[in-house]
């Protein structure tokens, strides 16, 4: 009785100390390697192995000001589609991207590879900014 009442004490005394521990962080590197196969089977056809685009068609994501200029905007078009005219490096498009069906994570996973990628320089889209965009 005496032990079970120690590791008790002991296991309360320790549950502040679990308490205070870190999630562990978002791992944008394994996150944006998912995302290649995604954007690979996806995205590939207009926006080019590289992220070059096709010039007055699809626009670039490479160095795009446009997408990089509004992380919240970039996620809700690659999660509803866009219709209409941009303008994306100095260059107007006009046309329509269908949205895409895809999990949280899987949307985080391509957001990021294509957010780091093609001299892009994006950061992390987590899979709760994806669930957040959705309520929206």
């Amino acid at each position: 009785m005496k032990k079970i009442l120690v590791g008790l004490i002991a296991l309360i005394a320790s549950l502040p100390f679990f308490a205070l521990q870190q999630k562990p962080k978002f791992d944008l590197k394994a996150s944006a390697e998912r995302g290649k196969e995604i954007y690979l089977r996806n995205c590939i056809s207009c926006h080019m192995e590289q992220g070059e685009g096709l010039e007055g068609i699809f626009p670039p994501l490479a160095n795009s000001d446009y997408m990089l200029g509004d992380k919240k905007r970039a996620i809700q078009q690659t999660l509803y589609g866009v219709t209409g005219e941009m303008t994306v490096n100095g260059k107007v498009y006009s046309g329509e991207m269908n949205g895409y069906d895809l999990t949280d994570e899987q949307m985080s996973d391509l957001m990021n590879y294509v957010f780091n990628s093609f001299g892009n320089k994006g950061g992390a889209i987590t899979p709760a900014e994806i669930k957040a965009a959705r309520k929206k």
